[in-house]
């Protein structure tokens, strides 16, 4: 296999499959029901069912060996209680960086949101509070981790429009909004980058072709040898 995508299941993640698909690549998508499978295979992916929020490290090593490339692109939304968030929005992405570690997988793309800090504030809404405190946890676990090439994006608010191909992707973007269909096109193509790690990106509608965006972030090649 060639990449490997946690939640394949998600809008954006299928997404993601088929741009992967048309380009060659050969994906999987971790899905938590057996019943979701039909939509990842018409989605050009091979479905492996596993409960993110139950499994193991050792459980998705086995999944991920062979893997050039990981994107975790699930999510709850929401925590499960004030100050205790879902685990597919910590400990699950923990563990599945632990297995990605242990299958000898380099670069991890991690699909965060707009807001994610581990001192966020939210006083309208705890569970959002809860929710953007987890991933921002996550995000710093993630980056911290030296055998990982690990790029975060954390994108604004996703909307239910075409895409246009032209996004603004930086440290710190401002307010905005973009389309689904970018995100994920913004993802394939960092699937695709060695590395732009490791750092956190945000994401919104913009006026750059989204492979001049990625570039922007990426390191330059290096010549090959004569």
């Amino acid at each position: 296999m060639s990449v490997v995508i946690a939640g394949g299941h998600g809008r954006v993640a299928l997404t993601v499959s088929r741009l992967l698909a048309v380009r060659g690549e050969r994906v999987s998508a971790v899905i938590r029901r057996p019943e979701q499978a039909g939509v990842v295979r018409d989605a050009g992916t091979r479905p492996l069912v596993a409960d993110l929020a139950t499994a193991s490290a050792e459980d998705l090593t086995e999944l991920l060996t062979g893997a050039r490339a990981v994107l975790y692109a699930a999510g709850a939304g929401l925590g499960v209680a004030p100050g205790q968030p879902a685990p597919v929005d910590h400990d699950s992405i923990v563990t599945f960086a632990d297995a990605a570690e242990r299958a000898g997988v380099r670069r991890f793309v991690m699909l965060s949101v707009m807001g994610a800090d581990p001192a966020a504030r939210y006083r309208d809404n705890p569970l959002v509070e809860t929710f953007l405190r987890a991933r921002g946890r996550a995000d710093e676990n993630l980056l911290a981790r030296s055998a990982l090439a690990t790029t975060v994006i954390r994108p604004a608010w996703f909307r239910d429009r075409p895409g246009t191909g032209m996004v603004h992707l930086a440290e710190r973007t401002g307010v905005g909004d973009i389309a689904r269909e970018d995100v994920a096109a913004v993802l394939a193509t960092l699937l695709s980058t060695d590395s732009t790690s490791p750092r956190v990106l945000e994401l919104i509608a913009g006026t750059t072709p989204i492979h001049d965006a990625v570039a922007r972030h990426s390191p330059p090649r290096r010549p090959a040898p004569r």
